[in-house]
């Protein structure tokens, strides 16, 4: 990649970080700018990009439970939305076009309902980074989101598999056998790839070569290939380490996917109205979605963050425009326009989604008037029970503080986390855990209301700004016990003093002490052996 884009990339996600928005805003803000001097993207910056959705779409797949997708707010919901978006949305761009605006003016009507299909998507890559620097992949709003998205992204491989006139090859039926025969095959490797570098070329090896390349071979999208594959090692107990092992360089690689949408074209005046238009009306997909979310029985906040990480358009409504494009069936400039309209939606929707929370704070009375009276059975109200001690998230060291905390005081200890499949394991291994969402701001004022002599919150969420954000509730709501949360650095650590935690640990440098302490005792114990003898 040309040292001027790696530049401008990096001083424009810095500076865009400052102020407290995700660095693919400015990301973005770099394509228009290497846009705005004159360059092109090229078929490398191009190779980046694709990489890197294939890595994210594999990495989606490594924490996927299938079964979600059977769920009727996510497969429902996601169908109903895009029908009912195509359906409004078709004959307001048609209509646009009898009133005579450019580039609509072109349009006969079945041209209509493909852009309405286009702007029908929301993006993957966006609502996965966010959820996932907001550390709620898991949460309940961030498995139906990434639910629906999945759902969208199945309907893109359709319409690209139809629409190209490629139909798959007859070998195609046999994905099915050998992704059975496959998997055994797969796990033993995966045991046997250690935990360095050679996990991380597993993962390169299954997402690019068995998968995306295997399914190209059968005439199916890559993209699914590695998806699927994904989901096939999901059931690996490395399938975590595997995920961390390529965040890095998936990261990187996308990088390179922002950057090709600004770089996608140079935009006139009209093209950059038309994109206005166009981003004027995302709010009617997230009213949308916010309906729909609720009429499947979500709480009004499960539905708000869920309908916020979806307020953008999508990558794929830039494929399914280039393939409209390429099949004559649009003019390039909607490619241009689409990105425009993308590009916008992403850095307007990044600080909406940050601030998700306090939105739901200030309209909360408005908000929950759509509610049902009945709840999703995943998004009930909290017991806490007895319990005066609290661990959130029961990952490898919540699990640990969790047994250790039981050892000392009983069964006061109430475990938490929004993982139902890790709820369901602790509660097998005899834990008392309950699935809840401690970003959730109406989950502390429930628990200490149920549990007045509330004594102690230990919050072991992987992810900082979750933990930081239970912090801050709890702060907010008066808690009247201790709080202790963990940090991965040091500014970490007076972060979260400073937001009102009694105290945080760099669980690394604490995990080096117990190490050390450990060994002292051991080296201790041999000492008073060889005196004994």
């Amino acid at each position: 990649m040309d040292p001027i884009f790696i530049t401008i990339a990096f001083v424009l996600g810095f500076l865009v970080r400052q102020i407290g928005l995700p660095p693919m805003v400015g990301f973005l803000a770099a394509g228009f700018v290497l846009n705005g001097l004159g360059f092109e993207g090229g078929e490398t910056l191009q190779t980046f990009a694709d990489l890197g959705v294939t890595l994210l779409l594999f990495s989606i797949g490594l924490k996927l439970d299938l079964k979600s997708l059977a769920k009727p707010e996510v497969w429902a919901g996601a169908s109903l939305h895009m029908a009912i978006t195509i359906a409004v949305f078709s004959v307001g761009v048609f209509g646009l076009g009898m009133a005579g605006l450019p580039f609509f003016v072109d349009l006969t009507f079945p041209t209509a309902i493909l852009v309405a299909f286009a702007l029908s998507f929301s993006s993957t890559v966006f609502a996965v980074k966010i959820l996932e620097e907001k550390g709620e992949v898991g949460a309940m709003h961030g498995r139906v989101s990434i639910g629906i998205l999945i759902m969208q992204d199945i309907f893109a491989v359709l319409f690209l598999t139809f629409s190209l006139g490629k139909l798959p090859s007859f070998w195609a039926i046999l994905i099915p056998v050998a992704l059975w025969g496959l998997k055994p095959v797969l796990y033993r490797l995966m045991n046997r790839s250690g935990h360095g570098e050679l996990l991380l070329l597993f993962g390169l090896f299954a997402a690019l070569v068995v998968g995306a390349s295997g399914f190209e071979l059968v005439g199916l999208k890559a993209d699914l290939g590695a998806l699927i594959l994904g989901i096939l090692l999901a059931g690996h107990a490395k399938s975590s380490e595997l995920s961390k092992t390529l965040l890095s360089l998936k990261e990187l690689l996308l990088v390179g996917f922002f950057l090709s949408i600004g770089l996608a074209g140079v935009p006139t005046m009209a093209a950059v109205g038309v994109a206005a238009l166009l981003v004027l009306v995302v709010p009617l997909k997230v009213a949308l979605f916010y309906i729909l979310l609720t009429r499947f029985k979500l709480r009004a906040r499960s539905s708000l963050l869920g309908s916020l990480s979806l307020a953008n358009y999508s990558e794929f409504g830039l494929i399914v425009a280039a393939v409209g494009a390429t099949q004559g069936w649009l003019s390039p400039e909607w490619l241009v326009i689409i990105a425009l309209a993308l590009s916008a939606t992403f850095v307007i929707a990044s600080p909406l989604n940050t601030a998700a929370d306090v939105l739901y704070s200030n309209y909360r009375e408005r908000l929950c008037k759509f509610e049902t009276k009945t709840r999703h059975p995943d998004d009930q109200p909290i017991d806490s029970g007895t319990a005066n001690i609290g661990v959130f998230g029961m990952g490898r060291l919540g699990t640990m503080a969790y047994d250790f905390m039981t050892e000392k005081y009983g069964n006061t200890v109430l475990g938490f986390d929004f993982n139902p499949e890790k709820v369901k394991q602790h509660c097998e291994a005899g834990r008392h855990v309950v699935f809840a969402d401690p970003t959730d701001p109406d989950f502390w004022p429930r628990m200490t209301q149920r549990d007045s002599q509330a004594r102690m919150v230990l919050l072991t969420m992987p992810k900082h700004q979750a933990n930081l954000a239970a912090v801050r509730h709890l702060v907010e709501i008066g808690f009247p016990g201790k709080i202790a949360a963990i940090a991965n650095f040091d500014d970490q650590v007076t972060e979260l003093k400073e937001a009102g935690a009694e105290a945080a640990f760099n669980f690394y440098n604490e995990a080096g002490l117990g190490f050390a302490e450990h060994a002292r005792e051991v080296l201790e114990s041999q000492k008073e052996r060889g005196a004994e003898s």
